[in-house]
Protein backbone atom coordinates (compact mmCIF):
# COMPACT_ATOMS: atom_id res chain seq x y z
CA UNK A 1 0.00 0.00 0.00
CA UNK A 2 1.32 3.44 -0.90
CA UNK A 3 2.30 5.50 2.09
CA UNK A 4 0.21 8.60 2.60
CA UNK A 5 2.14 11.85 2.57
CA UNK A 6 2.75 13.39 5.97
CA UNK A 7 1.25 16.71 6.98
CA UNK A 8 4.71 18.24 6.57
CA UNK A 9 4.95 16.92 3.00
CA UNK A 10 1.47 18.19 2.22
CA UNK A 11 2.40 21.61 3.57
CA UNK A 12 5.58 21.69 1.50
CA UNK A 13 3.61 20.80 -1.63
CA UNK A 14 1.02 23.46 -0.87
CA UNK A 15 3.72 26.07 -0.33
CA UNK A 16 5.37 25.12 -3.59
CA UNK A 17 2.07 25.50 -5.44
CA UNK A 18 1.38 28.80 -3.75
CA UNK A 19 4.80 30.21 -4.63
CA UNK A 20 4.64 29.21 -8.29
CA UNK A 21 3.10 31.96 -10.35
CA UNK A 22 4.45 34.68 -8.06
CA UNK A 23 7.34 37.11 -8.06
CA UNK A 24 8.80 38.36 -4.78
CA UNK A 25 10.28 41.81 -4.43
CA UNK A 26 13.54 41.51 -2.50
CA UNK A 27 14.14 44.97 -1.08
CA UNK A 28 13.04 48.58 -1.01
CA UNK A 29 9.67 50.14 -0.30
CA UNK A 30 7.79 46.95 -1.30
CA UNK A 31 10.20 44.52 0.32
CA UNK A 32 8.91 40.92 0.53
CA UNK A 33 5.73 41.73 -1.40
CA UNK A 34 4.61 38.81 -3.57
CA UNK A 35 2.77 39.54 -6.78
CA UNK A 36 1.04 37.16 -9.19
CA UNK A 37 2.47 36.35 -12.61
CA UNK A 38 1.05 34.35 -15.48
CA UNK A 39 2.53 30.91 -16.05
CA UNK A 40 3.29 31.40 -19.74
CA UNK A 41 5.49 29.29 -21.99
CA UNK A 42 9.00 30.70 -22.10
CA UNK A 43 8.47 32.93 -19.07
CA UNK A 44 11.69 32.73 -17.06
CA UNK A 45 11.78 35.19 -14.17
CA UNK A 46 15.27 36.16 -13.06
CA UNK A 47 15.93 34.13 -9.90
CA UNK A 48 16.11 35.78 -6.49
CA UNK A 49 19.81 34.96 -6.19
CA UNK A 50 20.71 36.48 -9.55
CA UNK A 51 18.47 39.48 -8.91
CA UNK A 52 20.08 40.08 -5.52
CA UNK A 53 23.55 40.02 -7.11
CA UNK A 54 22.43 42.35 -9.90
CA UNK A 55 20.95 44.92 -7.55
CA UNK A 56 24.05 44.79 -5.37
CA UNK A 57 25.92 45.79 -8.53
CA UNK A 58 23.41 48.60 -9.12
CA UNK A 59 23.16 49.66 -5.48
CA UNK A 60 24.34 53.25 -5.95
CA UNK A 61 22.84 53.74 -9.42
CA UNK A 62 19.21 52.64 -9.31
CA UNK A 63 17.72 55.38 -7.11
CA UNK A 64 16.45 58.20 -9.34
CA UNK A 65 17.29 56.29 -12.54
CA UNK A 66 15.20 56.06 -15.69
CA UNK A 67 14.84 52.34 -16.35
CA UNK A 68 14.04 50.48 -19.57
CA UNK A 69 12.99 46.82 -19.22
CA UNK A 70 13.17 45.41 -22.75
CA UNK A 71 11.67 41.93 -22.18
CA UNK A 72 9.76 42.32 -18.94
CA UNK A 73 8.03 38.93 -18.61
CA UNK A 74 7.18 38.75 -14.91
CA UNK A 75 8.40 42.31 -14.42
CA UNK A 76 10.80 41.18 -11.69
CA UNK A 77 13.60 43.54 -12.74
CA UNK A 78 11.51 46.66 -13.29
CA UNK A 79 9.43 46.10 -10.16
CA UNK A 80 12.59 45.62 -8.09
CA UNK A 81 13.98 48.85 -9.58
CA UNK A 82 10.83 50.79 -8.74
CA UNK A 83 10.80 49.36 -5.23
CA UNK A 84 14.33 50.74 -4.86
CA UNK A 85 13.17 54.21 -5.93
CA UNK A 86 13.95 54.32 -9.62
CA UNK A 87 12.49 57.53 -11.04
CA UNK A 88 10.61 55.89 -13.92
CA UNK A 89 10.35 52.53 -15.69
CA UNK A 90 9.35 51.88 -19.29
CA UNK A 91 8.28 48.24 -19.38
CA UNK A 92 8.07 46.34 -22.69
CA UNK A 93 6.26 43.00 -22.95
CA UNK A 94 5.02 41.15 -26.03
CA UNK A 95 2.44 38.79 -24.50
CA UNK A 96 -0.87 40.47 -23.80
CA UNK A 97 -1.75 38.52 -20.64
CA UNK A 98 1.67 39.19 -19.10
CA UNK A 99 1.45 42.90 -19.95
CA UNK A 100 -2.03 43.10 -18.42
CA UNK A 101 -0.81 41.37 -15.26
CA UNK A 102 2.05 43.85 -15.00
CA UNK A 103 -0.39 46.74 -15.24
CA UNK A 104 -2.52 45.16 -12.50
CA UNK A 105 0.52 44.65 -10.28
CA UNK A 106 1.55 48.29 -10.67
CA UNK A 107 -1.99 49.32 -9.74
CA UNK A 108 -1.86 47.05 -6.68
CA UNK A 109 1.35 48.78 -5.62
CA UNK A 110 -0.18 52.21 -6.35
CA UNK A 111 2.80 52.88 -8.60
CA UNK A 112 2.27 55.70 -11.10
CA UNK A 113 5.84 56.20 -12.36
CA UNK A 114 5.92 53.28 -14.79
CA UNK A 115 4.40 52.55 -18.19
CA UNK A 116 3.71 49.07 -19.58
CA UNK A 117 3.71 48.84 -23.37
CA UNK A 118 2.55 45.64 -25.04
CA UNK A 119 4.83 45.46 -28.06
CA UNK A 120 7.50 43.61 -29.95
CA UNK A 121 10.66 44.97 -28.34
CA UNK A 122 12.78 44.97 -31.50
CA UNK A 123 10.15 46.99 -33.37
CA UNK A 124 9.89 49.41 -30.44
CA UNK A 125 13.66 49.87 -30.17
CA UNK A 126 14.01 50.37 -33.92
CA UNK A 127 12.58 53.86 -33.38
CA UNK A 128 14.65 56.81 -32.22
CA UNK A 129 14.26 57.37 -28.48
CA UNK A 130 12.67 60.61 -27.34
CA UNK A 131 14.36 60.34 -23.94
CA UNK A 132 17.29 58.16 -22.96
CA UNK A 133 17.59 55.75 -20.04
CA UNK A 134 20.12 55.27 -17.27
CA UNK A 135 19.62 51.55 -16.62
CA UNK A 136 18.56 49.07 -19.30
CA UNK A 137 17.61 45.43 -18.75
CA UNK A 138 18.09 43.03 -21.68
CA UNK A 139 16.78 39.64 -20.56
CA UNK A 140 15.21 38.10 -23.69
CA UNK A 141 13.82 34.59 -24.14
CA UNK A 142 16.69 32.20 -24.64
CA UNK A 143 17.81 30.80 -27.99
CA UNK A 144 15.82 33.20 -30.16
CA UNK A 145 18.74 35.36 -31.34
CA UNK A 146 17.36 38.44 -29.61
CA UNK A 147 20.21 39.66 -27.39
CA UNK A 148 22.58 40.81 -30.15
CA UNK A 149 19.79 42.49 -32.11
CA UNK A 150 18.60 44.32 -29.01
CA UNK A 151 22.09 45.53 -28.10
CA UNK A 152 22.56 46.84 -31.65
CA UNK A 153 19.30 48.80 -31.59
CA UNK A 154 19.99 50.27 -28.16
CA UNK A 155 23.33 51.61 -29.36
CA UNK A 156 21.99 52.97 -32.65
CA UNK A 157 18.86 54.81 -31.63
CA UNK A 158 19.76 57.04 -28.67
CA UNK A 159 18.23 54.85 -25.98
CA UNK A 160 21.25 55.22 -23.70
CA UNK A 161 22.02 58.21 -21.53
CA UNK A 162 25.65 59.04 -20.90
CA UNK A 163 27.30 56.37 -18.73
CA UNK A 164 24.18 54.19 -18.96
CA UNK A 165 24.34 50.74 -17.38
CA UNK A 166 23.15 47.79 -19.48
CA UNK A 167 22.35 44.42 -17.91
CA UNK A 168 22.36 41.48 -20.33
CA UNK A 169 21.20 37.99 -19.33
CA UNK A 170 21.64 35.17 -21.86
CA UNK A 171 22.01 31.43 -22.17
CA UNK A 172 25.55 30.44 -21.25
CA UNK A 173 26.26 28.82 -24.62
CA UNK A 174 25.91 32.22 -26.31
CA UNK A 175 29.58 33.11 -26.58
CA UNK A 176 29.41 35.64 -29.41
CA UNK A 177 27.58 38.49 -27.69
CA UNK A 178 28.45 41.50 -29.83
CA UNK A 179 28.50 44.75 -27.88
CA UNK A 180 29.77 48.13 -29.09
CA UNK A 181 33.47 48.81 -28.65
CA UNK A 182 32.78 51.68 -26.25
CA UNK A 183 30.81 49.49 -23.81
CA UNK A 184 32.90 48.48 -20.81
CA UNK A 185 32.21 45.12 -19.15
CA UNK A 186 31.92 45.85 -15.42
CA UNK A 187 30.67 42.54 -14.03
CA UNK A 188 30.08 39.00 -15.30
CA UNK A 189 28.83 35.85 -13.60
CA UNK A 190 27.61 32.39 -14.59
CA UNK A 191 24.71 30.73 -12.79
CA UNK A 192 24.02 27.28 -14.21
CA UNK A 193 22.68 27.62 -17.75
CA UNK A 194 22.70 31.42 -17.79
CA UNK A 195 25.34 34.10 -17.92
CA UNK A 196 24.69 37.65 -16.80
CA UNK A 197 26.76 40.73 -17.42
CA UNK A 198 26.71 44.42 -16.58
CA UNK A 199 28.12 46.91 -19.07
CA UNK A 200 28.60 50.67 -18.99
CA UNK A 201 28.19 52.66 -22.16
Amino acid sequence: MAKKPSNRAKKATANKSASSGQVRIISGQWRSRKLPIHDLEGLRPTTDRVRETLFNWLATDIRGARVLDCFAGSGALSLESLSRYAKFAQILELQQSAAKQLQQNLATLKCDNATVTQTDSLSYLANQAEDGFDVIFVDPPFRKDLANKTVELLAQNNWLNEDALIYVETESELTNLAVPADWQLLKEKVAGQLTYRLYQA
